[in-house]
């Protein structure tokens, strides 16, 4: 299909939003009115800019609080209208979006609105232009797109159509099932949104959180097919307001909107095809965006860490407090293999490589995971199609080549499958064997820390690239402001990526953001079966297990009715607890690595499925309370 994007979604100026959306793939654009007008030079040059860039311009918008006015006021728009026309015809647009009339004294009178958007359409045909008549869901008397439908159906004119937004339709509680009944000529132009729900007014929530589909709660592709199933064909458009996209660059937020569009395509295309009214037959009337098939994710295979020479060995010794052994040497190569259970852990060196650009950013952090999938290729050619970068690096005589690319964050993500794991460790020297049975078994999660405004864009990443869903967002308190997580994860559970973002300075998440310059993993979770025996060996090894505040096992004495020994055992190893229903959740945290990233030590028990959320400030207030005091004894 056709895609469009309006203007007033992006940040910029004018010719700045042309720029990106155009380098996005886009077909046409949406002019909205103040982008006009904050335009410095003549209407036609915008015309010819837009062409030279490959773009046509479809609509032009707003034409605002038009219909169901006294006579007086209607001759008054009228002439308004005629102005715009004329800038129409100059600008090169062929629609005008006219939306339902939001003034404070208007009459329920669907045959005055009919007449007077009928003399609109007939002012409009004259400039052969034509009026798409959009319910808002704030209007005054006309909230939904039944009702506009009904005016312009009694207006009967040519050049008057409806235009559908996906947004005015589901942030409403009312029935749309009427919605694939209507005539899919008569429908002029789809614009597309999506928006967490949020219990706010829709014109609260329009106004700060519409998003791109995919990045809300709302069942963007549903309306989508509903609309398909009209026989629609053409334009779908992009039309948001987000806080977060008013300061984002443009051309990362128009590729956020093209990959959203895909994303939605892919959606509706998995539905079956629609049937066609008149000879009962099965078919397709557009073209839907059709990559290779999400990926199926059977775990994690490694996680490699970027060190240089001065902190590859205070890390090394942390892996071994946590009961890591080393593997095995890279045969060419400054790079070592750690391994524990199902773990794998890569620390690599190794000069004039993605790691040491990596670490020359970031410092000391996570600069690569390795998914391990059904088909590498297949979910390479996927990423690729949904516009990742991919990434090709320095591979030497006999040495294995993986599939990767670039993330969201700027580390990469490699694909493996069941051949290049079979054959992973055969690029390292391997050590013998000499360490006692694992008790840390395979990789939980891993917890991603981002820079504000950068939420809703890296769920689409996962959501586009691996086919995750996300889980619904919860709000931690920090000692010093709130973090807003969400997780992203697959049906089977075997990848988990909480996503944690923070507009204040001092928490957690933001002083991790401020140390790798950037996004980054700032918590890696690894499994148990028995998080009391990993915790009494961690802690003979040496490991530095962070310190839980002793009122805290009050709470949740309190709270769960634990009995003392379990309680005091709990205490003794600073284990935090968490239950919902039959599930429990225990888990502990060592001390950061240099103030960037740490590791968890969880345990599942009876299909507990969540984080442990509540623990989170307790983690935090803990974590601010080392800091404080690791400062202290600094400046003594």
């Amino acid at each position: 299909m056709r895609k469009s994007i309006a203007t007033v979604s992006l940040s910029g100026t004018l010719i700045e939003k042309l720029e990106a959306i155009a380098a996005a793939g886009f077909d046409g654009v949406e002019i909205f009115e103040n982008d006009l007008l904050f335009y410095n030079g003549p209407v036609r040059d915008v015309r010819r800019y837009a062409a030279d860039l490959g773009l046509t311009i479809d609509l032009f918008q707003p034409f605002r609080d038009f219909e169901g006015v006294s006579e007086e006021q209607h001759q008054r728009n009228l002439a308004r209208a005629e102005r715009k026309f004329d800038l129409m015809g100059e600008l090169g647009a062929p629609l005008m979006l006219v939306c339902s009339n939001v003034g404070t004294d208007v009459p329920d009178d669907d045959g005055r609105a009919a007449a007077q958007l009928y003399e609109l359409a007939e002012r409009a045909a004259r400039h052969q232009l034509k009026i798409g008549y959009e319910a808002l869901s704030w209007g005054t008397q006309v909230r939904t797109f039944d009702r506009a439908w009904r005016i312009v159906e009694k207006a009967n004119h040519p050049h008057l159509g409806l235009i559908l937004d996906s947004f005015h339709t589901l942030a409403l509680p009312d029935d749309w099932s009427s919605l694939p009944g209507l005539p899919g000529q008569r429908i002029f132009f789809v614009q597309l949104a999506d928006a967490p729900r949020l219990g706010m007014t829709p014109l609260t929530l329009s106004r700060h959180f519409r998003s791109f589909p995919g990045q809300g709660d709302l069942d963007v592709p549903a309306f989508l097919q509903a609309v398909l199933a009209t026989g629609y064909a053409g334009t779908i458009s992009l039309e948001i307001f987000s806080d977060e996209t008013r300061s984002a660059p443009p051309r990362l937020t128009a590729e956020d909107a093209f990959r959203s569009l895909r994303l939605l395509e892919e959606q509706a295309r998995k539905q079956p095809a629609q049937q066609d009214k008149t000879s009962g037959m099965l078919r397709r009337r557009v073209e839907l965006f059709d990559p290779p098939p999400a990926p199926v994710i059977r775990g994690i295979r490694f996680v490699e860490f970027a060190v240089d020479q001065r902190n590859e060995g205070p890390f090394v010794a942390l892996l071994d407090q946590l009961g890591f052994r080393r593997l095995g040497r890279h045969r060419s190569k400054q790079v070592s293999l750690f391994g524990q259970g199902d773990i794998r852990i890569v620390v690599n060196r190794e000069p004039d490589s993605f790691a040491a650009s990596f670490f020359l950013m970031h410092g000391p952090s996570v600069c690569a995971l390795a998914l391990e999938t059904d088909d590498a290729l297949a979910a390479l050619g996927r990423a690729e199609a949904y516009g990742a970068s991919r990434f090709d690096g320095r591979v030497g005589p006999n040495e294995l080549a993986i599939p990767a690319i670039r993330s969201d964050a700027g580390s990469l993500i490699y694909f493996t499958d069941h051949e290049i794991a079979a054959n992973f460790e055969s690029d390292f020297e391997i050590e013998p064997e000499a360490s006692p049975p694992a008790l840390l078994t395979r990789i939980d999660h891993i917890a991603e820390a981002l820079p504000d405004g950068r939420l809703d864009s890296t769920v689409l990443f996962y959501r586009a690239m691996l086919g995750l869903e996300p889980e619904a967002s919860v709000m931690l308190a920090d000692p010093y402001g709130l973090v807003r997580s969400k997780a992203v994860s697959n049906r089977e559970r075997t990848f988990r990526m909480p996503l944690n973002i923070s507009e204040s300075r001092n928490t957690v998440t933001a002083r991790s953001v401020s140390n790798y310059a950037g996004a980054g993993v700032h918590h890696i979770a690894l499994a148990t079966d028995d998080i009391m025996a990993a915790a009494e060996r961690l802690k003979a090894r040496g490991a530095e297990i962070l310190p839980i505040p002793v009122n805290y096992y009050d709470d949740i004495q309190a709270r769960f009715g634990l009995d003392d020994m379990r309680l005091e055992a709990l205490r003794d190893a600073n284990i935090l607890y968490d239950r919902v229903g039959d599930g429990e959740f225990l888990h502990f945290y060592t001390m950061p690595f240099e103030d960037r990233f740490y590791f968890e030590v969880v345990q599942r028990i009876g299909g507990y499925d969540s984080y442990g959320a509540p623990n989170a400030p307790v983690r935090m207030a803990a974590l601010a309370a080392n800091r404080m005091s690791a400062r202290d004894l600094a400046e003594l």
